[in-house]
């Protein structure tokens, strides 16, 4: 696994994360890695100013190879339960990502066909 050559950044807005809860969600984020290990960055921003609902907001931004970006963004009371929602969000969008690189290559139409001059 290439886990050194992947940046992971953790910043905040509206206010400054502890060193613990910074450190948490970073180990997290590089986590995104086991299920996709093309990933080239992973920028995790959590907005600490609260809405009216008392939750704060995360985003999570993964770049991938050849230009490809996953975005995620959920609100919750509690950070790291804001994080996991939109890590799941990630998730799903690497699943179908995936999927979708699959079925390209079963395409017959993309791979088996003959270059027209």
């Amino acid at each position: 696994m290439r886990g050194s050559a992947v940046q992971v950044t953790v910043s905040a807005r509206h206010g400054h994360l502890n060193d613990d809860d910074q450190k948490q969600l970073h180990e997290k984020a590089e986590k995104l890695l086991h299920f996709f290990d093309r990933l080239t960055a992973i920028a995790v921003t959590v907005d600490l100013h609260r809405d009216r609902d008392n939750k704060l907001g995360v985003e999570i931004i993964a770049h991938a190879e050849h230009k490809h970006e996953f975005v995620a963004a959920d609100r919750d009371a509690d950070i790291h339960h804001a994080f996991g929602l939109a890590a799941d969000r990630i998730k799903q969008q690497i699943k179908h990502y995936k999927e979708k690189l699959q079925d390209h290559r079963r395409d017959p139409s993309h791979n088996g066909g003959e270059a027209k001059p």
